[in-house]
């Protein structure tokens, strides 16, 4: 986080000595931006999911299950919603503790044990009182920034690289373009170091909670195995939330992969677990 601090202020110090006087309106345009990021998160990620907020007389086993794992954790719990897709997955998003909607799909609903369920919506719930989606979302932003920007600076120098007498126009487009890049690269490099790190804090806290961290290992197991039994249509839908993902739909295996994943490997998280359950015993 720290390293992310520094490389975003590099980033926003250029970028004002690159604007000049015109600074206040590209800080206006950021903060702007990051507001409505914030405050749409979790309506976005429902709506990509497409799913729907449930209550204890559409879903008493899922509202059963969380309401002991709030009781057990000493939280509030969370609005609930399920997704349609038979993609066995669950996610948390929502910028504030109390407004923080977790969901679980139906795949999941239909193909985990009591024991597994609970697990997952543990590391779920772990992630909310973390505060995971806001700090991801934080995290995120200047990097979701700089990919836009990187794009339109493309753009502009298109247009005048075409037309004739604008190489000082072109110049400042290409610097804006590389700074943005560079931002870019960084900022997913360092964003999802991180996003590994707190999916593995989340685990942990889940096998804490629950003292048995056998059926969380159980439940990526069978998430991971379900999933390669899906139509790759459906996959290819469901990819768009990964990172808010219990276990995403395709998990990197090789070392210069992984480092643009932003979940850990599940043989990595299982063998954590393991570790975790041998200090349990």
């Amino acid at each position: 986080m720290g390293t992310l601090v520094l490389a975003y202020a590099a980033a926003i110090t250029i970028l004002i000595l690159v604007l000049g006087r015109w600074w206040p309106l590209g800080v206006a345009a950021v903060v702007g931006f990051f507001a409505f990021q914030m405050l749409s998160c979790d309506t976005v990620a429902l709506r990509t999911a497409g799913a729907h907020e449930v209550d204890a007389e559409q879903e008493p086993r899922l509202h059963a299950i969380v309401d002991r794992l709030c009781a057990l954790a000493d939280t509030p719990k969370p609005r609930l919603a399920v997704s349609s897709s038979p993609v066995p997955n669950a996610f948390a998003a929502g910028r504030r503790r109390k407004s923080v909607v977790l969901c679980v799909t139906r795949g999941m609903l239909d193909k985990l044990s009591d024991e597994e369920l609970e697990g997952v919506l543990a590391h779920e719930l772990a992630h909310i009182v973390h505060g995971d989606a806001v700090v991801m979302t934080v995290a995120s932003f200047l990097g979701v920034l700089a990919g836009l920007t990187a794009r339109l600076g493309a753009r502009l120098m298109m247009v005048a690289g075409r037309a004739r007498g604008l190489w000082q126009f072109l110049l400042a487009a290409l610097a804006v373009t590389a700074l943005a890049t560079a931002t870019w690269i960084v900022s997913v490099l360092l964003v999802r170091a991180l996003s590994r790190y707190r999916e593995f804090a989340a685990d942990h806290a889940a096998a804490q909670l629950t003292g048995n961290p056998a059926a969380l290992a159980a439940a990526l197991v069978k998430s991971t195995a379900e999933t390669a039994r899906i139509p790759r249509q459906d996959l290819r839908r469901a990819t768009a939330l990964n990172a808010f993902y219990f276990c995403p739909v395709q998990t990197a295996k090789t070392a210069g992969h992984q480092l643009l994943s932003t979940h850990p490997s599940v043989e990595d998280r299982i063998a954590r677990l393991e570790k975790i359950a041998a200090g349990l015993r």
